[in-house]
């Protein structure tokens, strides 16, 4: 687990992963079920398991992630119906996100070499979004990537690369607009 959280080459079969794997699978399933819950049920379940929720954060079941310890969310967060984050390492959302339906943040990355590829090893590399960002719809956002402050994803977009605070950026691979 040590090696997965500090973004290193380790196995997902591992025993202490996929236990944590078991646990998350739970917490989704007991908040994903809490859909007609009311808002403060659903946060206590959020608050018990993410790294980080700040006041006035809202997450829409259903939700799946990998872990959930790994997700820091800012105050006032939104995430719609659908998200995915696969948080082997750290995801940060800033304060004031907006992220709409179907929305997926990817930090699990495999080797590019085959050989290593084909051990099973995997590692992880961070994702932070910035302050006041809106992600549209199906935007898909790759390991590693940073989004700056105020910026915005369009939707269906696939974004590769880091997006500077104030950019629009559109497209697959995702580019930033004028």
């Amino acid at each position: 687990m040590q090696k997965m959280l500090a973004g290193e080459l380790y196995h997902a079969a591992d025993p202490e992963i996929q236990a944590a794997q078991a646990e998350a699978a739970a917490f989704m399933a007991r908040f994903n079920a809490a859909l007609g819950q009311p808002q403060a049920e659903r946060d206590a379940i959020l608050r018990a398991r993410l790294g980080a929720m700040g006041d006035g954060s809202t997450i829409r079941p259903p939700f799946h992630c990998d872990y959930g310890f790994n997700i820091r969310l800012g105050a006032g967060v939104f995430l719609n119906f659908d998200c995915v984050i696969l948080d082997v390492v750290e995801v940060t959302i800033g304060d004031a996100t907006q992220i709409a339906p179907g929305v997926h943040i990817y930090t699990a990355d495999h080797p590019r070499d085959p050989a290593t590829r084909a051990t099973g090893l995997e590692f992880g590399r961070p994702v932070k979004i910035g302050r006041n960002v809106w992600i549209g719809g199906g935007a898909i956002i790759l390991p590693g990537v940073t989004i700056g402050d105020d910026a915005v994803i369009g939707a269906g977009a696939v974004v590769t690369k880091d997006v500077p605070a104030g950019a629009t950026a559109l497209g697959n691979p995702a580019r930033v607009r004028g």
